[in-house]
């Protein structure tokens, strides 16, 4: 057989043509010809060339560079023509090679399903639409919702290239030849249409001929019962029963949670060796074997009680993994070195002038993780995840930290250009973005702000990571003083290791290095254990997709979904499908208590998309129509897909279950919305056209009194961008511009220009609100009709919120009549107190701050002027120390004077005391207050005595601490009863080191 061919052009890699099938032989780098190679520039750029001639002839390597610089030094300098003379006749024969690209692959298992009339969908955001996992970790996620029964399937079969993250394993990454914290998994997935035949059969015709995988280096694994997968498998695709493995619940029953949906799963892997036979196979052997698709048979319903139920609806998950089939394809020893993380790889090894295929293993692993890292931070930062402490933040944050200390230790240093202020990681992201066409094209579009974001907090980052070299050295000055104290050996403790590490992102390698330099060890045990502690804590967070059927589920299992009438009416006679008073459902509730309320349609709508849910009431009327119940409605919530839970009061009469009632929304309250809901619209258009098109929404509050909109923006808007945005806005407001609303497909409304609300999610049809000419949207909200009913916009504040985020708050129509009411309101009540107009009011109040500013200096020159008078009494207080060589020292509490005042006493002590003395004092300015001060003359600092080092275990002693220069420090602290034994031991120290330091 033939093996897979080099193409001649680079445009052959996108292309549909069928592959080549791969080579018998159990070789799986084969021998290199020599014959000369008709792309040579091609192999090269990809970087194919350099790791083959690495491979094969370990002495020769393609760079830029005349010299490579490993880890422990400069490599071997290399002509470029013995290069292309080495690299001609080891490419001859492009047959042995293959470089099917890693997109093409993606296209080909889209197309593939396509045609099997499968509905390709676009990849899901990395931001999930679900509570219990952090971000999304399977193909599978998106689907949660149908394969729970919660909302109708929208089409019967699907397939994706779903973008995932997963950083339970993050120390593994690098290490293994598959690890990864960004990947993507293609998928087929049935709702309730085929099942196992369909699944198996196909994944196999992908494998062995739309991929051309030899069938005899493919391995099955079933699950030990799944007598009717394993029968499948053997006669009806024609697997020999001695590569098929029956395998125990552990490994090949698949689990959402303690319950819900289930079933066993198979799975095809990869056999790199076939010539160790098939005695004795342990699929888990990852130097043999590689697992690249997983079929999932979710066919039970696990009960509470352990039982397991037949599944109505029988669904398909499956899973490829795609850097795992490009390893396969494109025949290189691991996932990193395929061409979706290599080029990044390569980036990154020019940057430290290192040759990656020369380079030592630990060399690789960082280059590794620098590869693999960045992918997820660029994905993770355009679907609007910012680095910060908590939650999808500090995912980003960390694996940025480690992109750092990565390539710190490598040696990378950052190019002050393009504004980059020595920034490495937007240099090497470039890459990334660049390689991110297929995948998600967004992200070229976002690429200034993710690079900014990097930029900045690789910068703020560093700085941390020196403030933890200068924590490690008090540390190790605390375990070396500690362990002198109780005569044992030295050592860092594991928790002080892994703060550093985790805190700090001071790598424990460095952390052991420096400590041993010192003579001191370090507790891995103790860091061990606190590395699995955060691992175990990080692996429940993130990487369990929980199917399980929230409570409440039984509750509604005959409630069809709440029909909405509220875009068209603001009221309708309804029926009550289901009461349920503290979550448990009733039939009957009276008056007083609080009730969450099912209808068969409403007219209210519930919180979704930033908007708050509407207000109003529900009326039951008896005979000749008169009422004979009221409840008060003051939230209403989505839940399990489309049933709308009305909250609120039964104020009067009794509610039952199947009862007619009128149910009324509030339309003041309603209008409210409307408006505020529009001019969020405006708001962001006005942004996008004023100040960058880059803008995104990062969040956002549709209320009555006010509308809140946070957004992705690095700086602070000025008064006068400000001033623009509500001009054009108010602009845009009087235009008298009528709204179009409608319904189409969603790739047509994205075709059209729509922009997507964050936090939403869309189905198959969409909504769009346009109004024509400024904005058009993705939404479900409620709108006014004509921009005109808006009346008038305003912004009331603008601030920081997170890293990268700001918020806007601003009001519009009735609700800007109250702020400006309540405005008015207080000003009439300065007016009144100041006793001036108006108009008057900015220049009384300058004039009352300058007096007062005036007031404040007049009262701190008269404390300083009592401080240096106390200072002149005590001075008489001071005592010598020495005898080589007589210093004068002070050390004395100054009662209530503050910090300043206590730094004038002390530079007027130094001054009367004259070189040398040394100046200790006290106070306590306020309750739970001290303040500390040090003051050392130069003949005294010339004997190795720094104030500042001084100062800050006295202040230790207050509960507190500081520090400063040589000649003077300050401190402070929390425990003013502790200052009297402070200033003794402050004195018992400066006469035990200058007696020392003069004998």
């Amino acid at each position: 057989m033939a093996a897979l061919k080099l193409p001649h052009s680079p445009r052959l890699i996108q292309g549909r043509q069928p592959l080549v099938p791969f080579p018998a032989s159990t070789m799986l780098f084969p021998k290199p010809p020599s014959s000369p190679l008709s792309n040579y520039s091609f192999a090269t750029s990809s970087g194919f060339l350099t790791r083959t001639l690495a491979l094969f002839s370990p002495g020769i390597v393609a760079c830029k560079s005349s010299s490579l610089r490993g880890v422990r030094g400069n490599q071997s300098r290399i002509r470029s023509a013995s290069v292309q003379r080495v690299a001609e006749e080891l490419m001859e024969d492009q047959s042995k090679y293959s470089l099917f690209s890693g997109d093409s692959i993606r296209q080909r298992f889209l197309d593939f399903y396509a045609s099997r009339d499968h509905k390709i969908l676009p990849s899901a955001s990395l931001v999930p639409d679900d509570p219990t996992v952090l971000l999304t970790i399977a193909g599978m996620l998106p689907f949660k919702p149908i394969f729970l029964g919660k909302i109708p399937r929208q089409v019967p079969r699907a397939t994706t290239a779903q973008r995932c993250i997963r950083t339970n394993d993050v120390e593994n990454v690098g290490r293994t030849a598959r690890h990864h914290t960004f990947f993507e998994m293609l998928g087929n997935f049935s709702f309730g249409d085929y099942f196992k035949k369909e699944a198996i059969q196909w994944s196999w015709e992908l494998s062995t001929k739309e991929f051309q995988l030899p069938p005899e280096r493919l391995w099955i694994s079933v699950y030990e019962d799944d007598d009717e997968a394993f029968e499948i498998w053997h006669k009806e695709v024609g697997v020999p029963v001695d590569h098929i493995k029956r395998m125990g619940a552990d490994d090949n029953f698949w689990m959402s949670g303690a319950t819900g949906p289930c079933g066993p799963c198979s799975e095809i892997y990869y056999d790199f060796h076939p010539e160790r036979g098939t005695a004795d196979v342990d699929l888990g052997d990852d130097t043999r074997f590689i697992e690249f698709y997983n079929l999932v048979f979710m066919e039970y319903n696990k009960k509470d009680d352990g039982t397991l139920e037949p599944l109505k609806q029988k669904n398909i998950d499956t899973g490829l993994g795609l850097e795992r089939m490009a390893r396969i394809l494109q025949k290189v020893p691991n996932n990193y070195e395929t061409d979706l993380i290599y080029p990044i790889i390569e980036k990154a090894s020019a940057l430290a002038n290192i040759s990656y295929p020369l380079a030592d293993e630990q060399t690789k692993l960082k280059l590794k993780v620098v590869g693999d890292h960045l992918r997820a931070i660029v994905y993770l930062i355009s679907d609007g995840v910012l680095p910060s402490n908590i939650g999808r933040g500090y995912v980003v944050r960390r694996l940025i930290r480690r992109v750092v200390r990565a390539g710190r230790s490598l040696g990378i240093k950052g190019e002050r250009r393009d504004n980059l202020e020595g920034a490495v990681l937007p240099i090497i992201a470039e890459k990334v973005i660049e390689l991110s066409t297929h995948i998600d094209p967004d992200v070229k579009i976002k690429a200034p702000r993710i690079l900014e974001e990097l930029k900045k907090e690789e910068l703020n980052f560093v700085q941390t990571l020196e403030r933890g070299e200068t924590l490690l050295e008090k540390m190790l000055a605390d375990a070396s003083s500690n362990a002198e104290k109780s005569g044992t050996v030295p050592c860092l403790s594991g928790k002080d290791a892994f703060l550093l590490y985790d805190t700090f992102g001071f790598p424990v390698e460095l952390t052991t290095e420096i400590a041993e330099e010192q003579g001191i060890t370090v507790d891995m045990n103790g860091f061990d254990i606190e590395m699995e502690n955060q691992r175990r804590l990080s692996r429940a967070a993130h990487n369990v997709v929980k199917l399980a059927v929230e409570d409440g589920t039984n509750l509604t299992n005959n409630i069809n979904k709440t029909e909405f009438v509220g875009y068209d009416t603001l009221s309708t006679q309804a029926v009550v499908e289901s009461l349920m008073v503290n979550g448990s459902p009733v039939i009957q509730v009276s008056e007083g208590n609080d009730i969450e309320v099912l209808l068969n349609k409403t007219p209210f709508y519930a919180e979704s998309g930033g908007q708050i849910g509407d207000h109003g009431f529900l009326y039951v009327t008896g005979g000749e129509k008169q009422q004979t119940a009221v409840v008060e409605i003051k939230d209403v919530q989505k839940s399990l897909g489309d049933l709308f839970i009305h909250k609120g009061t039964i104020k009067e009469g009794v509610l039952e279950v199947g009862r007619e009632v009128e149910a009324a929304v509030d339309a003041k309250l309603r209008q409210r919305a409307k408006v505020h809901h529009t001019a969020t619209h405006l708001l962001q258009a006005a942004l996008k056209k004023l100040i960058s098109q880059e803008i995104s929404q990062a969040g956002s509050l549709v209320a009555f009194d006010r509308l809140r909109f946070d957004f992705n923006y690095g700086h602070a808007l000025t008064d006068t961008q400000i001033e623009e945005i509500e001009q054009l806005i108010n602009g845009w407001i009087e235009a008298s511009t009528s709204l179009k609303t409608k319904v189409m497909p969603l790739n047509d409304a994205k075709e059209a220009g729509a922009i997507a609300m964050f936090g939403e999610k869309y189905g198959e049809q969409v909504r769009v609100v346009e109004v024509p000419g400024v904005s058009m949207e993705l939404c479900g909200g409620t709108h006014v009709s004509n921009t005109s009913e808006i009346r008038v916009f305003k912004i009331i504040s603008e601030q920081g919120i997170a890293s990268g985020v700001r918020r806007i708050e601003a009001v519009a129509g009735e609700a800007f009549i109250e702020y400006i009411n309540v405005r008015e309101s207080q000003m009439k009540n300065l007016c009144s107190m100041l006793k001036v107009k108006a108009e008057e009011v900015t220049t009384r109040v300058e004039k009352l701050l300058e007096e007062l500013r005036m007031s404040r200096t007049e009262v701190a020159n008269l404390r300083t002027k009592a401080a240096e008078y106390k200072a002149l009494m005590i001075a008489n207080k001071a005592f010598e120390v020495g005898t080589s060589q007589t210093i004068r020292v002070l050390v004395e509490s100054l009662d209530d004077v503050d910090a300043d005042s206590l730094k004038a006493a002390a530079e007027n002590l130094i001054d009367t005391l004259q070189d040398p003395a040394a100046v200790i004092l006290g106070s306590c300015p306020d309750e739970g207050k001290v303040s500390l001060v040090a003051a050392f003359t130069p003949a005294v600092v010339d004997l190795g005595i720094q104030a500042g080092k001084f100062i800050g275990p006295i202040a230790k002693l207050c509960g507190g601490g500081g520090g400063g220069r040589p000649n003077f420090a300050q401190a402070g602290g929390r425990k003013p009863e502790n200052l009297p034994s402070a200033l003794e031991k402050a004195r018992e120290d400066i006469i035990s080191i200058l007696s020392q330091k003069t004998s």
